[in-house]
């Protein structure tokens, strides 16, 4: 390679990323001048209504500084129920027969990571759910007793708090029914209630600690449950730059981030499902990842309810930490978040009835609020962007 040539390739090599992030700092202090050099407000209203390979900046920063409800309305759906986009409350709803104390979150948190919840004396609660994964476990699908290999992926158990029913196929109505389900799954801890009642009245120090916690020293399944129940409502995130944003901090997105925010709400008919402040609907969705009739076939819901129009749904997880929680989709079959974008952009699949399903009831239909929606590879990146920063 000629000198020269290597020089300018060295060059562009380190000087490039400094040009990135210089630009990048300069569009954020830009943020009060763009909205003092933007159109009048209403014009405004209509170039960022236009979808592109790019956005007016100014305007958009104009928009998104007026209270939340005077921004652009969200793409819905007709029925749908949604909720507007809110910061996450400090403290999750709390049911009355399991209040909330520090002994009891202590307690909670020592079961939590305790390996002999389990038959193995080798799996604990947090072997699926680590703080340093986003409550996960990074894997596409979590394994169990006896390196048994699940069907799903872990969900992230710091917004368990804030959803019901709980799991992907909705099994649990409370927190407290959802923690007894892995430590008695025959793939998971497979244990049984007798058996890890008997383990833990039998350890020193358990019959002590539930003494001071419950008043009583015998160690009972459903006192098990409360413990752990009272430590994930603990888990909650704590604010972050979107949750700042929200409260009036609106030179905390980069004008990538305000821009995905925009999409989000609008042309990529995100809020149809994830709305409110924990961005989740709380409702089961069929969106074509089934396999229906195939070796990796899970049909979701319908195995809980027995409903043929059950069949392939499963329930819509918050967005909270998102970038951090990946293997994405209740398979874990999508590594990256940018992979997931993608495939919500092109409509998700749409699996077809093979010869002899035709009039099979079972077979799944993809939820008709999928739909393609034909966004600009910037767009994907912007929407990209602002789901980092939930």
């Amino acid at each position: 390679m000629p000198p020269t040539l290597h020089r300018l390739l060295l060059l562009a090599l380190f000087v490039t990323p400094a040009c990135v992030l210089a630009g990048v700092t300069a569009a954020q202090s830009r943020a009060a001048d763009g909205q003092a050099s933007a159109p009048p407000l209403a014009e405004c209203r209509q170039r960022i209504a236009v979808s592109a390979p790019q956005i007016d900046m100014p305007c958009l920063r104009r928009i998104y500084a007026l209270p939340i409800g005077e921004w652009p309305a969200p793409t819905i759906d007709a029925g749908v129920a949604w909720q507007e986009l809110a910061p996450l409350p400090a403290t999750p709803p709390v049911p009355a027969d399991n209040p909330q104390t520090p002994e009891k979150v202590a307690l909670g948190r020592k079961l939590f990571e305790d390996p002999r919840l389990s038959r193995s004396g080798q799996i604990a609660c947090a072997s699926c759910h680590d703080r340093q994964l986003g409550w996960g476990d990074g894997r596409s699908v979590s394994f169990g007793h006896d390196r048994q290999a699940g069907k799903r992926n872990a969900m992230n158990v710091s917004m368990a708090a804030f959803s019901s029913p709980l799991f992907w196929d909705g099994r649990a109505a409370t927190l407290e029914e959802q923690a007894l389900h892995p430590i008695q799954d025959s793939v998971e801890m497979a244990f049984t209630a007798r058996e890890l009642e008997r383990r833990l009245n039998r350890t020193p120090g358990y019959p002590a600690e539930f003494q001071r916690v419950f008043g009583e020293k015998r160690i009972t399944m459903p006192r098990v449950a409360q413990a752990i129940a009272a430590y994930e409502r603990s888990l909650v995130p704590r604010s972050n730059r979107f949750d700042r944003f929200l409260e009036g901090r609106r030179d905390l997105l980069t004008d990538g981030q305000l821009w995905g925010l925009h999409l989000f709400r609008t042309q990529a008919r995100c809020m149809n499902c994830h709305s409110g402040p924990a961005l989740t609907d709380n409702r089961f969705h069929n969106l074509g990842l089934h396999f229906y009739g195939r070796e990796r076939e899970d049909l979701g819901r319908y195995r809980v309810t027995g409903d043929p129009a059950d069949s392939g749904k499963f329930r819509t997880p918050s967005l909270r930490n998102v970038g951090r929680t990946g293997p994405y989709m209740h398979s874990g079959g999508f590594m990256e978040l940018r992979g997931v974008v993608n495939m919500y952009n092109a409509g998700m699949p749409r699996p077809q009835p093979k010869a002899g399903q035709e009039n099979d009831p079972l077979f799944p239909a993809t939820d008709p609020l999928l739909k393609p929606l034909d966004l600009h590879r910037s767009e994907l990146e912007a929407i990209t962007e602002f789901l980092r920063t939930l």
